[in-house]
């Protein structure tokens, strides 16, 4: 009985020091090269979409310099055994990018890809990145989804129509996990060249961003990815319209709905969602087919917005 009972403690005490561990781990946070402060670092965690009266104080002339400016390559990470959603992505929102190119851990006879030949997702991830930072053009801002995403890419260009791309934005969706803050992939990721060119740079450095995690636990990639950009001093940032509303989801519209009719049942549409919002996640294909003809195509007939600009399609792109 003795013996039984001192096993049992035993049990007990390194159960305790297994759970300590993972807490530990769970507020996980790497350092960055130095804990003094940055005057350079990037304080601001809130982008915000300009409003109608910021974009009304400029001129024709500047209007149409940042629109021709707002550019966007489109990374969609695919595979195979999902190629349904990966058409639709293509026969979608995919059309408004100014360049979409989908990566593939394996090719596909019926689909056009990027095939990478990686089966690794971290891996993959940073090889797509690569290949979009070096083949990127002249386009300045680039948008990486899951082929589940729907995503409004004028409502995108909005957001970023003020913003620098020579300055170093990371953002989306914020999320935490212990003390480190990163953006959400299912609901979308945000890069400015400049931050995607300090990205491509640390990939370099193993003992910082190593391309196999040498860590006891995997991260996911939107975790590894923060943990990267974190070491160049670039952090998550939450993308918003100019009322403070988010504009990235990792829900789908309807869900978004039941639940501001269950929050918010006086007022479901504003409890809901942002009118600029700039994406949304968990549809099925048709879903998504029924949300390209709501965003582009239905419209009241005799009724004209007025918005402050006009976003054109991309040239010989097939547009809805």
């Amino acid at each position: 009985m003795l013996s039984e009972g001192g096993s049992f403690m035993k049990g007990m005490i390194m159960g305790s020091i297994f759970c300590l561990v993972l807490s530990l781990l769970g507020s996980f946070s790497p350092d960055t090269e130095s804990r003094t402060e940055d005057p350079h670092r990037h304080h601001h965690h809130h982008v915000k979409a300009p409003s109608k009266d910021e974009l009304k104080q400029l001129t024709d002339s500047q209007m149409q310099m940042l629109t021709n400016q707002v550019r966007v390559f489109c990374l969609i990470m695919v595979q195979p055994k999902i190629l349904v959603y990966w058409a639709t992505a293509i026969d979608t929102w995919s059309k408004h990018c100014d360049k979409a190119v989908f990566y593939t851990s394996e090719s596909s006879k019926a689909l056009e890809a990027v095939d990478l030949k990686e089966k690794d997702e971290w891996a993959r991830f940073r090889k797509a990145l690569r290949h979009a930072y070096e083949n990127a053009g002249d386009l300045l801002w680039f948008f990486v989804a899951q082929p589940t995403t729907f995503a409004i890419i004028e409502n995108l260009k909005h957001l970023l129509l003020t913003k620098d791309p020579s300055e170093p934005f990371y953002l989306g969706k914020t999320m935490k996990s212990g003390e480190l803050e990163f953006v959400a992939y299912d609901s979308g990721i945000v890069l400015s060249y400049e931050a995607l060119k300090r990205l491509v740079h640390v990939f370099q450095d193993e003992d910082k961003c190593p391309e196999r995690g040498r860590a006891l636990w995997k991260l996911s990639e939107d975790k590894q990815l923060a943990v990267c950009l974190k070491y160049t001093g670039v952090f998550a940032e939450n993308g918003e319209d100019s009322h403070g509303k988010g504009l990235f989801n990792s829900k789908s519209l309807n869900n978004l709905i039941t639940e501001s009719m269950s929050n918010n049942p006086t007022d479901v549409v504003e409890g809901c969602c942002s009118d600029l919002a700039v994406t949304f996640n968990g549809m099925s294909p048709n879903q998504m087919q029924v949300m390209m003809f709501g965003v582009y195509r239905l419209r009241p007939y005799g009724h004209r917005f007025h918005d402050s600009l006009v976003f054109q399609p991309p040239k010989g792109s097939d547009n809805d």
